[in-house]
């Protein structure tokens, strides 16, 4: 599974489908990349992205750290995030996705600092996830809140 969504990811597009595999492995991989965005993987970072892929998808602990696992891979090897977008704007809702922003708020949040850059980035996934500025503020507020 993994070898064929990362050659879907970094390869030519395909008109094949992804399923609900990929697009777990896509947000585990944005959730990876947007706390990487200020280049400090912090742990804060890590235990939120080990919390929204539990809560989100059920998953027990070592089920999770396998996801993140290969998410951290596929991050450091595919060359952009249109593609992760895609995956999850084509495979979530849109009130769902509102769910996503938010959950990329609480990563970015995590260590107790907002860099330019994690703003920049968080700007333009929730534009690729159709997410508008508005909605994106209000997850943001959300994730604030706790």
């Amino acid at each position: 599974m993994f070898d064929a969504l990362l050659k879907r990811l970094t390869g030519a597009p395909s008109t094949e489908p992804m399923n609900a595999s990929d697009s777990r492995l896509a947000l585990a991989t944005l959730l990876v990349r947007v706390a990487r965005a200020d280049h400090d993987y912090a742990p804060e970072e890590v235990a939120v992205i080990d919390g929204v892929l539990a809560d989100r998808y059920g998953l027990s602990t070592a089920e999770v750290a396998e996801l993140r696992a290969e998410a951290e891979v596929l991050e450091q090897k595919a060359p952009d995030t249109v593609r992760f977008t895609r995956t999850i704007k084509d495979a979530v809702p849109y009130e769902d996705r509102n769910s996503v922003v938010e959950a990329l708020w609480r990563v970015v949040l995590a260590d107790g600092e907002r860099d330019d850059d994690e703003n920049g980035f968080l700007r333009l996934v929730a534009n690729l996830l159709g997410v508008n500025d508005r909605d994106s503020a209000f997850a943001r507020q959300k994730a604030q809140k706790g």
